[in-house]
């Protein structure tokens, strides 16, 4: 990791070298047009009423600011503070916008619409993205348009590596006008299928792809322990029974009411029987924060990690409610960065080499 972080410093100089000197005082050639003055001959062949124009853009339009001789030194500075900034939240502790919250809403279906003609769309959604297996796959599809459509849809799962067809039901046609719905069986081995629905529109045959994946059993959420603080960490005690041992890598976020706080994440080896996966709100995201009444974890995830290299990365998660819990009190908490040997020597390495400049 050190030799990855040189190299990568050794580009970030070299590229900061370069527009540094593209952009500095002592590179006049570049720039060298910007500075001709006009000819009493080119003068003489301005109109008037050019010359008055330009006259008054030149007192109401600014001169292009040269930059500084201490160009580099200020780019590497500014990298050294947007360092320090974003490394004092620890890695585990991560400050939440709701827009990153929508975003990290793990197990998700997108719906994928497919346009059809006349501005028809032929549309299929899911209850989630990943399945365990043994699930039913509630399919739904819906049809718009003016397109003369058939009373009933083919929906086919097929394995993406091999290609091949593993399981296939009908979709037919609902209460709701356009609409079609059908399950699946996800009793297949764990890995990445293709959703296939297929429909005739205008007596044509018309394919609808998409992707979904099937997970093995991987164990039992089982509720919280009792919250405490530790080392200027609020410490939240997540029960899990996995099904094997092994590495697993546990995620939640925070939430005061409706207001993220944080992305937590642990990663921990588990035994078989309940076990515990402890997840730490830094005082970075809690200090000075006031919070009334229970805190929430939502969209619990967890990884088995790959026990060799190759194997796939399993998944499964919490309760849709998430949990709830009276936190203990929080005034001891401090808005201090976390203590990071490895990052405070890399942001002074940079700082070292702005001086320099």
């Amino acid at each position: 990791m050190p030799g990855k972080a040189l190299v990568l410093l050794m580009l970030v100089t070299t590229c900061v070298v370069g527009t540094g000197y593209f952009l500095s005082a002592d590179n006049t050639s570049t720039f060298e047009w910007l500075n001709i003055p006009f000819s009493d001959s080119v003068r003489q062949d301005i109109p008037a009423g050019q010359a008055i124009k330009d006259r008054h853009l030149a007192t109401t339009q600014s001169a292009p600011r040269q930059p500084g001789d201490n160009a580099l030194g200020f780019m590497l500075t500014s990298i050294a503070d947007q360092y320090t900034q974003n490394t004092r939240y620890p890695s585990w502790s991560i400050p939440l916008s709701p827009a990153q919250a929508r975003g990290y809403q793990g197990n998700r279906y997108h719906p994928v619409s497919l346009p059809l003609g006349d501005d028809g769309h032929f549309t299929v959604t899911l209850e989630k993205y990943r399945f365990t297996k043994g699930e039913s796959i509630l399919v739904v599809a819906s049809l718009t348009g003016p397109q003369v459509v058939s009373d009933r849809l083919q929906a086919t799962l097929e394995a993406t590596q091999v290609r091949e067809a593993v399981a296939s039901t009908n979709l037919d046609s609902s209460d709701s006008r356009g609409f079609y719905e059908g399950s699946l069986e996800s009793d297949e081995d764990p890995g990445e299928y293709r959703l296939i629905v297929e429909a005739q529109v205008d007596g044509k045959p018309v394919r609808h792809v998409s992707t979904l994946t099937i997970e093995p059993y991987l164990g039992d959420f089982e509720g919280l322990g009792d919250t405490y603080l530790n080392d200027n960490n609020l410490v939240i005690p997540v029960h899990f029974s996995p099904e094997t041992p092994g590495f697993y890598a546990l995620s939640a976020q925070l939430y005061a009411g409706q207001t993220p706080i944080a992305q937590l994440q642990s990663e921990q080896r588990l035994d078989m029987g309940a076990d515990t996966i402890l997840l730490k709100a830094h005082g970075t995201v809690l200090a000075n924060r006031e919070v009334q009444g229970q805190l929430e974890l939502r969209n619990l995830q967890i990884r088995q990690l790959p026990a060799r290299p190759g194997e796939r990365t399993n998944y499964a998660f919490g309760p849709e409610e998430g949990y709830s819990f009276s936190p203990p009190d929080l005034e001891n908490l401090r808005d201090a960065p976390s203590v990071d040997p490895e990052s405070e020597r890399r942001a002074a390495l940079l700082r070292q080499l702005a001086d320099k400049f």
